[in-house]
């Protein structure tokens, strides 16, 4: 029994970190194989548990690039062990989850639905599986959560991701658990010398169709005409980016890509969050309608926003602004002894209202500001609405190249579960054209300061997953719910 306990954490432990593996590089078969150990682990609680803490770690470990803090005002001791805390509470928290997933999967209820008949052991993986696609939809909501399973299909495996078109970020998590508990099936049945070619090739099946009908998704729709649009990728490394010499230099570099943009022939020209300081105006009326990062005061508290200024003002006409801010990067605790600028460098702000949508002079438009990529629900409802494109500003620095890969990866997703191509723009990267196809068009290399041309196609058409959401994943998961409730009181 000792050694069974001994072989479920060292499984839980290995498939965190394959999984973690998977999802910080976009290694979709690592992933899976993950998962498949975490459906062996999770008869352990405390594997489930290792398994969660495990994955957050390794797929989030650029959370380490937080240090230094001393430019936000964290004393040079306190730096390194706040970094370290907050990464270990990230992983922590995910552990807690998963641990709290594998015990509802030992319960009395499902327990002996594991091992069952075919039925009791379908409702028992479609159950569970719906249930951690729904927590992942429900957890993007909130602050600690960027990206899970759903978002970790992309950039390896753009044809599973397809399906997202209809059943979104959720669903795909829901079918990479699916995939998860086939490959753990084949491989018990592997080593029991069961006849393990059956149970591949009985999963082998449903997975190729999945793959055959994702491209089908994939399929690129026509659009309207085709808007150039200039991005500016400044690339002011955020620990400088608040110096005298910066703050002085910043106005007329503004200036000089809002006329590049005219040259270029520009509709429009986008910058990055947070480029603009508290009401800051241009310096000159802008020769091109320019929608950027900045900051404003709304009664007493600042805001972070996309800021509109309309072509031939120097003030901004129409904003959004951000509504869910990380935690001590702009959400932040004030302590007795030193103060903390947070993240944002201009102190603590406050969110704005939830609605993604944005109607000004251009068409209308779908907002993520950084960490609201994640959001998939509130983009979707903007889509709905009547947002015709997407617009993501970042700024990821301090963070390295590996952030900006999963950050382009949930732009391919949201753009794939609405139809709707998506302009990423960042102050160091990545500043890239994702078309509704998932496909990545890179305008700008990272760590580069340009200007440069998208060419943006405007679209109308509701996907399934605009539609409707979550409302078959919730469906899927009240069948089973059911479905297991009536089996156990029948026996």
């Amino acid at each position: 029994m000792r050694s069974d306990k001994y072989i479920l954490t060292i499984g839980g432990g290995l498939g965190g970190l394959l999984a973690g593996l998977g999802i910080l590089h976009g290694w979709v078969i690592f992933t899976w194989f993950g998962i498949a150990l975490l459906w062996l682990a999770s008869r352990s609680s405390f594997a489930g548990f290792l398994w969660g803490v495990v994955v957050v770690l390794v797929s989030h470990s650029w959370l380490l690039a937080l240090h230094p803090l001393t430019w936000i005002g964290v004393p040079d001791p306190l730096s390194l062990p706040l970094a370290i805390t907050i990464w270990m509470f990230c992983g922590f928290f995910s552990g807690l989850l998963v641990g709290i997933w594998s015990w509802i999967s030992n319960s009395s209820l499902l327990v002996r639905f594991r091992d069952g008949v075919f039925l009791e052991k379908v409702l028992f993986v479609l159950f569970l599986s719906s249930l951690w696609g729904l927590a992942e939809v429900v957890l993007a909501h909130y602050p600690l959560f960027w990206i899970g399973l759903g978002g970790s299909v992309f950039p390896g495996d753009r044809s599973l991701g397809g399906l997202a078109a209809w059943i979104g970020a959720g669903g795909l998590a829901t079918v990479q658990l699916l995939i998860g508990f086939w490959l753990c099936n084949t491989l018990r049945s592997f080593n029991r010398g069961i006849s393990w070619r059956a149970s591949f090739f009985f999963g082998f099946v449903p997975v190729l169709l999945a793959h055959m009908l994702g491209s089908g998704l994939l399929i690129q729709k026509e659009g309207g005409e085709s808007i150039p649009v200039a991005l500016w990728q400044p690339d002011i490394p955020i620990r400088k980016k608040f110096s005298k010499k910066e703050q002085n230099r910043l106005p007329e570099v503004i200036q000089k890509s809002l006329e590049r943009a005219k040259d270029l022939s520009a509709s429009w020209l986008v910058a990055p969050e947070g480029t603009l300081g508290l009401d800051q105006d241009l310096l000159s009326p802008a020769p091109v309608s320019f929608l950027t990062g900045g900051f404003r005061w709304v009664r007493g508290g600042q805001r972070s926003s996309l800021l509109v200024f309309d072509s031939g003002e120097s003030r901004f006409s129409s904003f959004i602004d951000k509504y869910r801010l990380v935690p001590i990067g702009e959400k932040i605790p004030s302590f007795s002894r030193f103060s903390i600028q947070g993240l944002s460098a201009v102190g603590g702000l406050e969110p704005g209202n939830p609605s993604r949508l944005l109607f000004w002079s251009g068409p209308p438009l779908a907002a993520a500001i950084c960490y609201e990529l994640s959001d998939g629900h509130a983009l979707a409802q903007a889509v709905k609405n009547g947002a015709e494109w997407i617009l993501a500003l970042a700024n990821l620095d301090p963070y390295p190249i590996s952030l900006q890969r999963q950050f382009v990866a949930l732009a391919q997703l949201r753009s794939v579960e609405n139809s709707r191509d998506l302009i990423s723009v960042a102050n160091r990267g990545p500043s890239a054209l994702v078309l509704t196809s998932g496909e990545v068009k890179l305008i700008i290399p990272p760590f580069t300061e340009d200007t440069q041309l998208a060419d943006l196609h405007l679209h109308r058409n509701l996907t399934g997953y605009t539609r409707w959401q979550e409302a078959p994943l919730i469906g899927l998961f009240i069948v089973t719910s059911l479905g297991t409730i009536f089996l156990r009181l029948r026996n």
